[in-house]
């Protein structure tokens, strides 16, 4: 920055109301009242931090380079004057509560974490209780959230004996880049949260261990950073359609610069689901009006990251947009969040590279299908999409066993949410960890079923039986026959 000036402390607090809205950043002073409205978060993150210092709770979520990056030059105000700092500047903004994590020496060794289940059993305990209720959190009654991994249980192994196993192959491939485990890193905002390498972190992790990781749009490093820890190696980008479609088009065409290998269009986004342990941990903060000073709670309907991040999501998105992307990059597409046989028609029909069956981890439909079952669905009622293109399944694997039951059910790759995120509370060691983990459990599982290479799953390896029934044969209800007038 060219910039020299200096802004007292009492100068930047006069700035303090949605009409005139200042921040300190690292020292910095910036103009937030024309980006306020249009912040990914909302305007609320911003405007509670109004001619305050809020360098704290900014590098919870965002790397440093952010609001450079996205602030106009003549937002920018001056430094801060650190000689009028006094104890009222000092003073901890009551919007920071529930941020404090526990500290590192109540974490156990990461030799002890044995299972993924330790992972978020740690998490729980040591993360900010704001970090681990926005992760954890699920739609409404969390149902999907737990049938996704509930389902995996009622499916069982038909094992086989007498076969050659001493040496196992786990490696497979997903898009044609070669994997050491089908395995990929699901796109998860703010990793931020968790610890400050956020998706840095899993990027390294991502390369050290084989897989890949699918970067977000709402990741809390800018995208050209995430990939330059991890240089010439592959990498796959999440994308949510923002409402402006000029700074969609930036979007893709940027990620296609910095040479992400497809494109994820995250289509079941249209609305955001209920995360009440989420919106909780907000409702319980105090808040002061940036406005009249006093302290005030939230709305009625709670708060929460969850219902001010995707504000900026495209409700109107259609088919017809797969065209409109393709316009704009040459790179595969593959839809996340396909839930029913009639869309993964449709997305064959569409000519896509991939679909990714996914609920979004129970979060935003509750009682849409566990990821599962949409995979049996897809057997029953359109089998032909697996030949025509790859289908991923994410969604409540937490064990090898469950990658396993995936593959011989016809996935060409599985990803892995929650678990990575519970994993970066131990940086990127953790996340390479949890990858050594999954593998070790699916060599095991290889070994005890009679297969010695991904190439030898098939279906006849497991028992659906305990599922079958909930597996739709048909587009409609198989009794109910009222149909509404105009008919999707």
């Amino acid at each position: 920055m060219e910039f020299t000036q200096l802004i007292s402390t009492q100068e930047v607090a006069r700035h303090n109301n949605p009409s005139d809205c200042w921040i300190v950043i690292d020292d910095q002073v910036w103009d937030v009242t024309a980006f306020a409205p249009e912040h990914p978060g909302g305007a609320n993150l911003l405007l509670k931090y109004a001619g305050q210092d809020a360098t704290k709770e900014y590098a919870e979520f965002h790397a440093p380079s952010i609001v450079k990056d996205n602030l106009a030059l003549e937002c920018f105000k001056g430094n801060l004057d650190r000689s009028t700092i006094d104890e009222n500047w000092k003073r901890e903004p009551v919007a920071a509560n529930n941020t404090q994590a526990a500290p590192e020496s109540e974490k156990p060794e990461l030799h002890n974490i044995i299972n993924s289940y330790d992972f978020e059993e740690v998490a729980a305990r040591t993360a900010s209780k704001k970090a681990f209720a926005f992760y954890s959190t699920a739609a409404t009654d969390c149902w999907t959230r737990d049938m996704n991994n509930s389902m995996y249980k009622r499916i069982w192994f038909r094992p086989r004996v007498m076969r050659d196993v001493a040496e196992v192959d786990t490696s497979g491939s997903m898009l044609g880049i070669p994997l050491r485990v089908p395995l990929f890193i699901c796109p998860t905002g703010l990793a931020k949260m968790i610890n400050p390498e956020g998706e840095k972190a899993l990027a390294r992790a991502a390369k050290s261990t084989g897989i890949l990781e699918v970067i977000s749009t709402v990741s809390s490093h800018p995208h050209a950073d995430i990939l330059r820890e991890a240089p010439d190696y592959p990498f796959l980008f999440q994308l949510y359609v923002n409402k402006d479609r000029a700074k969609a088009a930036e979007l893709i065409q940027h990620a296609t610069a910095l040479g992400v290998r497809a494109i994820f269009l995250t289509v079941d986004a249209a609305g955001r689901g209920k995360r009440e342990s989420d919106e909780r941990i907000k409702v319980d903060e105090v808040v002061i009006n940036p406005v009249t000073g006093q302290r005030a709670a939230n709305d009625k309907k709670g708060g929460g990251l969850t219902r001010t991040m995707g504000s900026y999501i495209d409700q109107s998105m259609s088919w017809k947009d797969i065209a409109w992307i393709r316009s704009l990059t040459d790179v595969p597409i593959v839809l996340k969040g396909i839930t029913n046989a009639e869309d993964a028609k449709l997305a064959m029909q569409h000519k896509v590279a991939g679909i990714l069956v996914s609920n979004h981890g129970g979060r935003n439909l509750d009682f849409s299908p566990p990821a599962i079952l949409v995979l049996l669905e897809l057997h029953k009622r359109c089998p032909e999409v697996f030949d025509a293109m790859e289908v991923y399944v994410d969604g409540g694997i937490r064990r090898g066993g469950d990658i396993l039951k995936a593959l011989c059910l016809g996935a060409k790759a599985v990803g892995v949410g929650r678990p990575f995120l519970y994993a970066l509370n131990y940086g990127t060691e953790g996340a390479e960890h949890l990858v050594e983990i999954l593998k070790d459990e699916m060599e095991s599982v290889m070994k005890l079923i009679g297969i010695k290479s991904l190439d030898e799953v098939h279906p006849g390896l497991v028992n659906t039986f305990d599922v079958d029934h909930l597996v739709p044969s048909t587009p409609d209800h198989p009794y109910a026959k009222w149909r509404p007038k105009a008919r999707i």
